[in-house]
Parts: C-alpha cells; sequence; structure tokens
C-alpha cells in the first residue's frame, strides 16, 4: 500500500465519521502537499509532487464516483456537472505537470494553475455541493458513504487520467483497469 492511502486512512479513518468530513480532511492534506511542493526543489520536491499527484488522483476518481452520484439528488446536475468539469480540466494539468522537470520554471507556472483550480473547485464543493449532500442525507446515509469512498480510494487510480475525468460512468468503467496499470508502474518506479 502506498504511504498517501496509508496517509489517507489515519487522517480519514474513523468509523464515525461521515463522507463529507471525510473529504474536508483530505482537502486540508490536498492544501498542505500544495505548499511543500511550492517550497521544496530537486528530489524532494519531485516525492511531494509524486504524493500530491497520487492523492489527487484517488480523491477526485472516487469523489466522482461516489459522491458526485448523491450530490446530484440534492445539490442538482448543474452543481455535479460544474464539478465534474472542473476535475476533467485539474486532471489534464495535473497529467501535463507529471511529464514535467520539477525543477523547471514552467513546471511552476503550470502548478500555480494546478493549485488555483485545486483550491477553488475545494472552496466550491465545500460552500455548494456538501452543505447540499448533508442536507439531503441522514448521517447513517453520509457514514455508509464515507465508508464506499474509502473502498473506491483503495482501487483509484493513481495517476490523472483525463479522459474519465469528471465523468463518474467513465470512472466507474475504467477505473479498476487504469488503477492495476498505475500501481503496477509505481511499484516499478515509475510515475
Amino acid at each position: 500500500m502506498s504511504k498517501v492511502h496509508t496517509g489517507l486512512e489515519e487522517a480519514t479513518d474513523r468509523a464515525d465519521d461521515d463522507v463529507v468530513s471525510v473529504l474536508v480532511a483530505q482537502h486540508g492534506m490536498i492544501k498542505d502537499l500544495l505548499a511543500e511542493v511550492k517550497s521544496r526543489d530537486g528530489e524532494v520536491k519531485q516525492r511531494a509532487f509524486d504524493v500530491l499527484r497520487e492523492l489527487l488522483a484517488v480523491h477526485e476518481a472516487a469523489e466522482e464516483v461516489i459522491v458526485r452520484p448523491a450530490a446530484r439528488d440534492t445539490a442538482g446536475k448543474a452543481e455535479t456537472d460544474a464539478r465534474n468539469q472542473e476535475e476533467a480540466e485539474a486532471a489534464r494539468v495535473l497529467e501535463e505537470l507529471e511529464k514535467r522537470d520539477v525543477d523547471l520554471p514552467e513546471f511552476d507556472l503550470l502548478f500555480a494553475k494546478l493549485e488555483r483550480m485545486v483550491l477553488e473547485h475545494a472552496e466550491r464543493e465545500e460552500q455548494e455541493e456538501f452543505p447540499a449532500l448533508r442536507a439531503g442525507h441522514t448521517e447513517d446515509e453520509l457514514r455508509t458513504m464515507a465508508h464506499r469512498l474509502r473502498e473506491a480510494e483503495e482501487t483509484a487510480p493513481t495517476h490523472p487520467h483525463p479522459m474519465a475525468a469528471g465523468s463518474p460512468k467513465l470512472q466507474r468503467l475504467t477505473g479498476p483497469f487504469a488503477s492495476m496499470l498505475d500501481r503496477a508502474r509505481d511499484r516499478l518506479g515509475g510515475t
């Protein structure tokens, strides 16, 4: 199991947590990692970016499969479509960042764009989508979603896949295969 998954479990694996609490805790981890990448260089920066990349890929894939369908009923189609579109755009930028040397200025420029996108996306989720999710579901339902989210994270892809990003249906169809390939790639040391 990767360090990201271990960190996710430690930060968000409390039986009484609901899905919104889990996701907000993960947003905190993402914000910390964004700052870490910006403040480092060389191999340390690359490792921090790899952890961030994996966390974002896992978080967003699981969110699209578990949260979006439930939020569609409470926050509405326009809201969930907007969040899915933001995730698809961020996945494209994240994929571009994976191809770049972390010590080049072009990486930092593109990373600044990703950071803005991710922070704005998280804020919209926390201000618009999550309150509707809480209002439209019981505490038991929200805890069940948290459990399902954790299960989805265990098998989610660890690299961005822009073709599936933003589409819960495509995530369900391609996610397991992409995850298998990603995890093999990670074990072999490829980023």
